[in-house]
């Protein structure tokens, strides 16, 4: 079983991958993942996690909590953009893949609430461990 380090690492980077998966598809106009499944928050690795063992994990109910809506709100814009790339327009996905869009700041904000996540747990992992 991993550690809640290693579940935040490892969707760190498989939801860091979606944009360049999202921008050959852009270029493409093909995925071998439909929309639709991207669209589903609970069919990763790290969404079945999130709605499984890893409740219990999480520093907080609120953290949890907010890191899931962050979580599902990803993979909509995830699957709206996908969407645009397998209609053929490249220029729109471009765009909503770019720096200012809304999935960049989707990404780049459940990401930081995943690391504060992780540093609260580090943290206070430490701190257990030092008053023994």
């Amino acid at each position: 079983m991993a550690t809640f380090e290693e579940q935040v690492d490892a969707a760190i980077a498989a939801h860091g991958q979606w944009k360049t998966r999202l921008r050959q598809a852009a270029s493409t106009g093909t995925s071998e993942v439909p929309a639709s499944v991207v669209r589903q928050d609970n069919y990763c690795a790290f969404g079945k996690w999130l709605y499984g063992d890893g409740k219990a994990t999480f520093p907080s109910r609120e953290q949890h909590e907010e890191v899931r809506t962050l979580h599902a709100e990803f993979h909509r814009e995830a699957a709206r953009v996908l969407d645009m790339a397998l209609a053929g327009k490249v220029q729109e996905a471009s765009a909503a893949l770019a720096m200012g869009s809304k999935f960049n700041r989707v990404s780049a904000t459940l990401v930081t609430k995943l690391n504060v996540a992780r540093s609260a747990v580090v943290g206070g992992r430490s701190a257990r461990e030092a008053t023994g």
